[in-house]
């Protein structure tokens, strides 16, 4: 099977309406497919009667903003935890949900403002254009409107010279705890998954400790294969899987046309020798 458990439409910080991902996803050759939007639920109705017109299985996600601290003193690392195949409707996950989202409005507007001091003017109204959910605007919304401000050329360049930890519309932010958003999934009867596990900025100590409480916490999968990890990264946890016992997840991460390093239903397969997340719904 093909199967893609990790993509973005316009709920969160996507170029495509729901349905049009779910089309992107097919024309990949994708079997089973997951919209993962962040912190938010609102497109999976539509993406999951997409789906089904296109003859896909569909497993309804969503990407949760998570602050974790390798010790008390630490500032906080943002990571990613995708839950799938989650119940949208649970009470206890959407009272989560809408609780980070409220906490965006104010982060975007000290974004605005840094960006300001840094001669950047109207980045708040110029995000908010590019963000079709109001309750979701995002560094990505930003980096949108950088490029059409003609500041940088692309939305990766926008990332690394403006909205970056150290750069001038960089903000930190708290998001959920990791012991918060496990028990949100679990109570929306979902899988816990780590999103992207090599793009976050950990030493290998942190990381194996941050696996530990993960796991501790219930956690079941890491992505392996996903669109932002090297051949190196794929191989690397590929080997944390196994050390840990984890199941693996396969995602591409997909955002839209122009801004997503790899399409749905590309990616290499998982190694032979891991158990798939997917397994469990078989």
């Amino acid at each position: 099977m093909n199967v893609d458990l990790h993509s973005h439409s316009i709920a969160s910080d996507g170029l495509l309406k729901p349905a049009e991902v779910a089309a992107r996803a097919r024309a990949g050759g994708v079997d089973v497919w997951a919209l993962t939007d962040h912190d938010d639920t609102g497109g999976l109705a539509e993406a999951g009667a997409a789906a089904r017109e296109l003859g896909m299985r569909f497993i309804p996600g969503v990407e949760i903003s998570v602050t974790w601290r390798a010790d008390p003193q630490s500032k906080g690392t943002t990571i990613h935890v995708v839950g799938l195949n989650i119940d949208a409707e649970n009470p206890e996950l959407m009272r989560g949900l809408a609780g980070i989202r409220a906490g965006r409005e104010g982060r975007a507007q000290r974004i605005a403002f840094d960006l300001g001091v840094a001669g950047v003017a109207g980045a708040l109204e110029g995000a908010r254009k590019y963000a079709i959910n109001p309750e979701l605007v995002s560094r990505t919304h930003f980096a949108r409107y950088l490029v059409e401000a003609g500041k940088v050329s692309s939305v990766h360049q926008a990332f690394t010279r403006y909205l970056t930890e150290g750069k001038p519309g960089y903000v930190a932010h708290d998001w959920a705890s990791l012991t918060e958003a496990m028990a949100w999934i679990q109570a929306a009867g979902g899988v816990a998954v780590v999103a992207h596990p090599g793009r976050y900025k950990l030493g290998s100590a942190a990381l194996a400790r941050f696996f530990g409480e993960f796991k501790d916490l219930g956690g079941r999968a890491i992505e392996v294969m996903t669109g932002s990890h090297t051949t190196d990264q794929y191989n690397h946890f590929a080997e944390t899987c196994r050390c840990y016992g984890f199941l693996a997840s396969r995602g591409s991460d997909y955002h839209g046309p122009g801004e997503s390093r790899v399409d749905p239903g590309t990616l290499p397969a998982l190694p032979a020798d891991l158990t798939p997340v997917w397994s469990l719904w078989n």
